[in-house]
């Protein structure tokens, strides 16, 4: 939900970098009992991922073949998630749709921390999802916290162009989409890649002003609409003084610091006790002020998937608090 933190992502890289010892899963690999399941496929010899392999689940028996010995060709994304983790239900699947619309110029490896919690430890994960970027056997670069698309794209592009001379396998796949002589993909939206130009660039006002051009003239545009509620939401959470949860909690009549308070507890993966404290102002207030309160909650749900289950049950206190 909020941008990266460059001091945030620089402490995890550096703690990082040079001080994990992946071969330690190797051995604890080699002595266990092989799945009954077929074998994950190896790296193919010019290093691209096969096709349909771009996303992968890893354990700890299979972290060494998976993502240690992949890392010496491409880039390899290690997405530690839980079945119970909201903000991991937001991030992986735009992970998985980057990863495939990347072609094996990296891979995507899912860890379920639950099931494999040794693999959280050798990171020293403290929360979740967070991202860890494998290269040459060794963890590059990491961000914690379900984070914007545009903000990962930008991330992954950074990541590619610093590592496509070291690992041969980015240039390999990427060279390997234009020699297919496949359809060429349909020109991005100009429309669309100023409005992300913008966000990008932390200029929020033009970005909202673009947004906002589109769904004038298509009103039907959904992700419009969606990159518009991010870019808001962003605007203000970065805007907001981290002090005003205080301040919220000590005055429940202050209707201005509730709304503000529940955008510092979204940025900070505080979902739930965000949609409460404006659940309960609706409750307890009437008129324009209730009309502000349901518009900010509804708008906070535009940022996750529908089917979002914290979303779902949202939604219906909503419906009781209303009716």
């Amino acid at each position: 939900m909020t941008r990266p933190d460059p001091r945030q992502t620089a402490a995890l890289s550096a703690a990082l970098s040079g001080a994990v010892d992946l071969s330690g899963l190797k051995a604890r690999a080699e002595a266990a009992t092989k799945a009954t399941t077929a074998p994950a496929a190896a790296p193919s010899g010019d290093g691209a991922a096969p096709t349909g392999s771009f996303i992968i689940e890893v354990t700890e028996e299979t972290f060494q073949a998976e993502v240690v010995e992949r890392s010496l060709q491409v880039p390899v994304i290690v997405d530690l998630w839980a079945e119970w983790c909201g903000p991991c239900k937001q991030l992986s699947p735009v992970l998985e749709r980057l990863a495939q619309a990347a072609n094996g110029a990296w891979i995507l490896a899912k860890v379920d921390v639950d099931a494999n919690p040794r693999i959280a430890q050798l990171f020293g994960v403290q929360s979740i999802p967070t991202v860890v970027a494998i290269a040459g056997g060794q963890p590059v670069e990491a961000f914690a916290g379900a984070q914007p698309e545009p903000q990962i794209k930008q991330w992954l592009s950074a990541l590619l162009d610093a590592l496509r001379d070291r690992l041969p396998g980015i240039r390999a796949a990427e060279e390997g989409v234009d020699a297919e002589e496949e359809p060429l993909p349909e020109p991005e939206d100009p429309r669309f890649v100023a409005a992300e130009d913008a966000f990008e660039a932390g200029d929020y006002d033009a970005a909202i002003a673009a947004y906002q051009k589109i769904l004038d003239e298509e009103p039907a545009n959904e992700e419009a609409r969606a990159a518009l509620a991010q870019v808001r939401f962003q605007a203000r959470a970065e805007a907001a003084d981290p002090s005003v949860v205080g301040r919220a909690d000590t005055s429940p009549e202050d209707v201005d610091a509730q709304l503000q308070a529940a955008d510092v507890e979204l940025a900070n993966q505080r979902i739930e006790q965000a949609f409460k404290r404006l659940l309960d102002l609706i409750r307890r207030t009437a008129g324009p002020d209730r009309d502000r309160a349901r518009t900010h909650l509804v708008e906070l749900f535009g940022l996750f998937p529908a089917e979002d289950p914290v979303v779902a049950k949202a939604r219906r206190d909503l419906a009781s608090a209303l009716y």
